[in-house]
């Protein structure tokens, strides 16, 4: 499947804003896969159906959880965590991807995990810094996306972590797992 029927596919389960997100989404991960001299095509795949479910139906997306082998603990967090793990089952189902690479990024680009792999990583990351991206500290974490992909991550779930407790939210355990990982992995100068 090329870039044109993917985003074919895609536009029509979009709003405008979130289809124009995904065009960018979709540009960084690859600038990043190139940076990173990793394959792009799986990769740009990701990208492009990594908020195929953004707009689904929460009682729809609740029954998938509910039905399928998703963890259930889901529907105990915000329900915008929902539209990864969801979105990668009706990639799956719907539009016949089965790679399982390009399903698992698709799947943790809302929580992250630990012992992510690049290509999870690259997703994650570019979700987070597309350009169109406007908020405090997005731009330390472009700055550190073309240095270390490791530290980009890490300071990405940092970033998200502050502003789930800043807005007392409940925060998803893969979410700290990944956090935790990484903080051990990079070790920031300790």
């Amino acid at each position: 499947m090329n870039r044109t029927e993917s985003l074919q596919i895609v536009k029509s389960h979009l709003k405008l804003a979130r289809y124009e997100h995904t065009i960018r989404v979709a540009d960084t991960a690859i600038d990043l896969a190139v940076h990173y001299e990793q394959p792009t095509d799986k990769i740009e795949l990701a990208a492009i159906f990594h908020d195929y479910a953004k707009y689904r139906d929460l009682d729809e997306m609740k029954r998938w959880i509910e039905k399928s082998t998703l963890p259930k603990d889901l529907l105990d967090y915000h329900s915008e965590l929902w539209h990864g793990p969801v979105g990668a089952l009706l990639v799956e189902r719907e539009v016949g991807i089965t790679d399982r690479t390009i399903l698992q990024a698709i799947h943790w680009h809302t929580t992250g995990k630990a012992y992510m792999n690049t290509m999870e990583k690259i997703i994650f990351l570019a979700d987070y810094i597309e350009p169109g991206r406007n908020f405090p500290g997005v731009e330390d974490v472009r700055e550190q996306a073309i240095q270390d992909l490791d530290y980009a991550v890490f300071l990405t779930l940092k970033n998200t972590i502050q502003h789930l407790i800043t807005h007392n939210q409940k925060i998803y355990p893969d979410a700290i797992h990944a956090y935790n990982h990484l903080k051990s992995k990079i070790k920031l100068g300790e």
